[in-house]
């Protein structure tokens, strides 16, 4: 979530609606009058709301560069004042303004509860939204993501969707992913990830193969991963060593990764940045996946099993300077 750059759109939005007519030149120079100094044009509740979010998470964003230094008691002393700090502001924030969607939402994702709880709380979240401000419509443009004031709305759902796939409520993750797909098609958010991973979980190849061609069958670290679980839970085994060695071909550090995950904090709130065919790519959606991973006996053992596959590991892990951990020992 770049909250700086939404926080700079929401408040040239909200002062051209004051000084309306205004030109597309002018309002590209309105943009970066706001962009010098944000705080001189927050006039009401809800952008003093927004503009703490934004505060508090460059704060989070600005305080993780040293973490690679910390033994794990440090680092998970330090991860938990962090997420302290952005809760603390979050609740400053819904007391000037109480319906700060980004700010309840980040309050959820910061608590230190178990998923379940937190599934409960963000469908509730979700529902009161739904019952404020009635539910989602398209606008015009084609994509709700174009409205910077809908964004939150997205946000928790996508959040939302995650959770669902974490507490096996694989049904309603496919179904709110749907939905968000349905209005915001461009998929800022990647619900079709999320989406994928539900489907594979039930056996959809159906459902699978549809959301496949829709996106053109481009692929990414995702839909790879999936279609392996996929052809190894219908035991079409050739057909998945073949998305096997796809995946360890096309995505990078797959192999590795599978075999060897690695720790990804907290979304928050939505997915971070990543680059097209890199490593982050590939970790993030190992990462989402482990629950499906968990629930598919002996996967990651056939998988390390599978001619050349575990090399090809070991491989990128010496090339890279990681440490290769025997989980047996």
């Amino acid at each position: 979530m770049n909250a700086q750059k939404e926080l700079i759109r929401r408040l040239a939005l909200k002062r051209k609606q004051k000084l309306d007519p205004l030109s597309d030149e002018a309002f590209a120079e309105l943009e970066l009058a706001v962009k010098d100094n944000p705080l001189n044009f927050v006039d009401d509740n809800e952008e003093e709301a927004f503009a703490l979010v934004a505060k508090g998470l460059a704060r989070i964003k600005e305080s993780v560069h040293d973490d690679d230094l910390l033994d794990d008691a440090q680092y998970a002393k330090e991860r938990r004042r962090r997420l302290d700090a952005l809760a603390a502001t979050c609740r400053q924030a819904l007391m000037i303004d109480e319906n700060c969607l980004d700010a309840a939402l980040l309050a959820e994702l910061t608590a230190d509860v178990a998923q379940g709880e937190l599934f409960d709380h963000l469908y509730e979240l979700a529902e009161q939204a739904k019952g404020r401000l009635g539910a989602l419509s398209t606008p015009a443009t084609g994509d709700a993501w174009t409205d910077v004031f809908v964004r939150p709305r997205l946000r928790l759902q996508a959040a939302l969707a995650r959770t669902c796939l974490c507490t096996a409520r694989f049904k309603l993750a496919i179904d709110t992913c749907t939905s968000l797909l349905s209005h915001a098609p461009l998929d800022a958010l990647g619900a079709r990830f999320t989406c994928a991973l539900a489907m594979v979980r039930l056996e959809d190849e159906d459902g699978f193969n549809w959301l496949d061609a829709r996106e053109g069958r481009h692929g990414n670290a995702w839909f790879h991963l999936s279609r392996v679980i996929l052809m190894y839970k219908l035991g079409r085994m050739p057909a998945a060593r073949r998305a096997l060695r796809g995946f360890d071909q096309l995505c990078v550090g797959g192999a590795y990764l599978l075999l060897q995950p690695v720790y990804v904090d907290t979304y928050l709130p939505d997915r971070p940045a990543f680059a097209p065919n890199s490593f982050e790519e590939t970790m993030l959606a190992i990462h989402e996946a482990d629950p499906i991973i968990a629930d598919v006996p002996d996967f990651a053992m056939w998988a390390s099993n599978q001619p050349g596959f575990l090399a090809s590991a070991q491989d990128y892990c010496a090339r890279n300077g990681f440490e290769w951990r025997n989980w047996d020992e």
